[in-house]
């Protein structure tokens, strides 16, 4: 039985087309596929036209109103929707969908200043923001009941479409946009993008005033926009993101011939034929496609595979132990919390922790910090770090020390000798390296396209030469993620299917400073594209 089949993730998209090879074979296996918003003929016609059944649903009936105009600024749209509810319409608790921290901050202010405004005799509203980066504690208090006479409104990101369920919701207001993350595999950069939502996620947002008796949802859209421009459903997760640890995992599985795989939804050959090739530089597959040991080792580990193949260089170099750490530390996010109040504080504390040598070890010295205090929550609130994801991130430890255990792989410590957890990062990222441009910023190795390092990095004041970042993220502008120092020789010297020492006597005055090129005839050659194809 596959439940809440609606929010297809890469994962379950794996899960359909093998169970569909499966049904294939095994007459006698039976499956299920339920959801409350599901696109059941799409998924009926995929697994075999198969039958459909509509169970009646237990929630309570919802008004669905719309604006008789498009709004211009939603966010203010929202604020004074919510407002009107709050002064108009009997008890009940309001729910308003905004994309992000920085909308959702401003939207706090704003609703204060303006029930504040409104003088003593309105009831008081009690404003409680919800977003990922929000302490775990904080978080909790929209699951409290608002006291007598008053009511509460919870502005919150999309994580309560359908992953939280908050007693006392009456009322929702859904302007209708999201925030979503978008991977470019050309440029290796994930974009965060505003973005209409789907009729789908509309229809979640809406039944979130139904859970405790009849509620209204007040759409900031027309009912025009809704019906002709939203898309049916939400894209599928396969389809926005770097591909890579889905086409190591499915390597191992077995399945070599990814273009021709029966995915419900399949993702841009262009998308699977740079996961391949970033595969293929980081050693995990040969030049035929296939699976080589360094790559059988590196699909063992739940994580991207330039992550799976830092670890494994750090048990060469002699650093596994600190890895084990900066490892669990990145996939974890959200580490520091700024709160609005208290920005500056949180900056002075912030900066206490950077490293020289950037943000990798920045991470390691916040978790050392952490465990030295004998991994007091005290601690964290008086640092502004967040006690949940340094939690979080000792599970994760433990379980890739579980994976090492497994596997006879050492653990050894570094010591003071912070080159060798430099050497073993760059292994792992070397096709994410920089070097700083005369003029302005940085430019990326590979495609030379312009970027910068984020302003919360351990490395914006100092600006090295040469970098090596965990990710872009375009906001504002290309931004740097995680950002450690290295040395150019070891991109030779540790990825030599990838950069090779540039002939000086053929540079210019300035590039014989840089030494280091891309093998572009590798990476890029014709001919490796259709390898891949055939073999893919």
């Amino acid at each position: 039985m596959l439940d809440e089949a609606h929010e297809r993730t890469k994962n379950t998209h794996v899960l359909f087309g093998l169970l569909k090879q499966l049904i294939r074979r095994r007459k006698d296996l039976r499956l299920i596929v339920t959801s409350a918003t599901l696109d059941a003929e799409k998924f009926s016609g995929y697994f075999f036209n198969c039958n459909i059944f509509t169970i009646p649903g237990r929630t309570f009936p919802v008004e669905i109103l719309y604006t008789k105009q498009p709004k211009t600024d939603y966010l203010d749209a929202s604020l004074v929707t919510v407002l009107q509810i709050h002064l108009t319409e009997p008890e009940g608790d309001i729910l308003l969908f905004l994309t992000g921290q920085e909308e959702i901050d401003q939207a706090y202010q704003c609703l204060y200043e303006r029930v504040k405004g409104l003088g003593k005799n309105v009831p008081k509203l009690i404003i409680l923001p919800v977003y990922s980066a929000l302490p775990s504690e904080m978080q909790s208090r929209i699951f409290d009941p608002a006291p007598p006479g008053k009511r509460k409104v919870v502005v919150a990101t999309n994580i309560a479409e359908a992953s939280l369920t908050i007693e006392g919701i009456f009322y929702v207001v859904d302007p209708g946009f999201a925030k979503i993350s978008i991977y470019n595999p050309k440029q290796g950069l994930d974009s965060l993008v505003v973005t209409p939502i789907s009729q789908a996620s509309a229809k979640q947002r809406a039944g979130r005033a139904g859970r405790t008796g009849p509620g209204k949802c007040y759409r900031l859209y027309t009912e025009s926009a809704y019906r002709n421009e939203m898309s049916p459903t939400t894209m599928p997760e396969i389809q926005c993101i770097n591909l890579g640890l889905t086409t190591l995992t499915m390597k191992a599985m077995g399945i070599n011939d990814l273009l021709s795989f029966d995915f419900m939804d399949p993702p841009s050959p262009h998308a699977l034929i740079s996961a391949m090739e970033q595969l293929y530089s980081l050693g995990a597959l040969d030049e035929e496609g296939l699976l080589t040991k360094l790559g059988r080792k590196m699909a063992e580990f739940p994580m991207e595979p330039p992550l799976s193949k830092m670890l494994l260089a750090s048990v060469d170099l002699g650093c596994s132990d600190e890895l084990l750490t900066i490892i669990a530390m990145i996939t974890t996010r959200d580490i520091f919390y700024r709160p609005r109040e208290k920005q500056a504080q949180a900056d002075q504390k912030r900066a206490k922790f950077f490293q020289p040598e950037g943000d990798h070890l920045t991470l390691l010295a916040v978790y050392e910090a952490w465990k030295a205090k004998n991994f007091s929550g005290p601690w964290c609130f008086e640092n502004f770090v967040q006690s949940r994801s340094l939690r979080h991130a000792q599970d994760v430890r433990k379980q890739l020390l579980t994976i090492m255990d497994r596997y006879k792989l050492d653990v050894v410590s570094a010591g003071k000798n912070l080159a060798k957890i430099r050497k073993a990062i760059t292994a792992g990222f070397f096709f994410h390296a920089a070097r700083k441009d005369p003029q302005e910023g940085y430019r990326t190795l590979i495609e030379n396209q312009p970027v910068c390092i984020h302003p919360g990095s351990a490395l914006f004041q100092r600006q090295p030469h040469w970098v090596i970042y965990h990710e872009l993220m375009m906001t504002t502008k290309e931004y740097m993620r995680e950002v450690t120092v290295i040395d150019p020789k070891w991109l030779v010297e540790l990825a030599p299917r990838f950069f090779k020492s540039a002939d000086p006597t053929k540079m210019s005055k300035r590039r014989r400073q840089e030494r280091i090129e891309p093998l572009y005839d590798r990476y890029h050659e014709p001919n490796s594209w259709h390898l891949s194809k055939r073999r893919a």
